[in-house]
């Protein structure tokens, strides 16, 4: 016990933060209380540890307590909204998407790259569309999405190669996970403005997506319409798709700049991969 301690305590600050993330990130959707026994399974730690880690986030609201189990804390929740630094964009985004939902009755999606995935800032889920595992603040592998696709086309090529030397992980039977297949579809992106997904997420769904550009021409995020592959056209929507991208690039651009600095920041660069 007395060199467990030691070890805990020689890890420093890094250690302790590195635990408290285990912690949170240990919470999933749908997930309401967890107790002692649950988190210690799902990040590995001691219960003793996980024990007392949770003692100190409930301390500072970032879990409260529910008998003898967990849960997210308030406090969190009111930093996860201040951490949303493209509030601006999901704000300017919010009513070209729904009129989007609207006019083909399919789930609408915004979507950023961060690493080598995307990460859904808005999602607004169509009556006819079918029921997709997107949901906001939630992430996909890039390439084997639209909006992934889409941005990566217009990303620097250091972004465009760190997701294929991360390697391409298979989602479904047409899964993207050749890198020069890969590319030549990106070329393609880059020459029509619209990506395609057919079925490489999950059997059954296919997508157009669109990226909104910053000025140099960067993608900072995208737009796409997804539905089931016997019921929506990507063909007939990607029109549609790619006039709410313009029209939303050119809003952002005037009205908040500030939102295509940051996806800038997060998108790798400016230079835009020779693909």
């Amino acid at each position: 016990m007395r060199t467990a301690g030691r070890n805990e305590g020689s890890g420093g600050d890094g250690l302790v933060a590195a635990r408290f993330a285990a912690l949170l990130s240990a919470f999933r959707p749908g997930d309401d209380a967890l107790g002692v026994s649950e988190l210690a399974r799902r990040t590995g730690l001691a219960k003793t540890t996980v024990h007392r880690l949770v003692g100190h986030l409930v301390e500072t609201g970032l879990l409260e307590r529910e008998g003898t189990s967990a849960r997210l804390g308030l406090r969190l929740f009111e930093i996860g909204q201040l951490a949303v630094r493209r509030r601006g964009l999901v704000e300017a985004a919010r009513p070209y998407l729904a009129d989007l939902r609207e006019a083909t009755r399919n789930t609408v999606h915004l979507a950023v790259l961060e690493g080598t995935e995307v990460v859904y800032l808005d999602v607004l889920r169509g009556p006819d569309a079918p029921a997709l595992p997107s949901r906001i603040g939630g992430r996909f592998p890039a390439h084997a999405t639209g909006v992934g696709k889409a941005i990566l086309a217009f990303s620097a090529e250091s972004v465009v190669k760190r997701v294929i030397d991360s390697g391409l992980p298979r989602l479904s039977a047409r899964t993207i996970t050749a890198p020069g297949l890969l590319r030549r579809q990106l070329a393609r992106v880059r020459e029509d403005g619209i990506a395609f997904e057919r079925e490489e997420s999950g059997v059954g769904v296919v997508c157009a997506a669109s990226p909104l550009l910053d000025p140099d021409g960067c993608a900072v995020a995208a737009v796409s319409i997804s539905g089931w592959a016997n019921r929506m056209r990507t063909e007939r929507v990607a029109p549609a798709v790619r006039t709410v991208a313009l029209a939303l690039t050119r809003t952002l651009s005037e009205s908040t700049p500030d939102a295509l600095a940051d996806g800038r920041k997060n998108s790798g660069g400016t230079t835009t991969s020779s693909v």
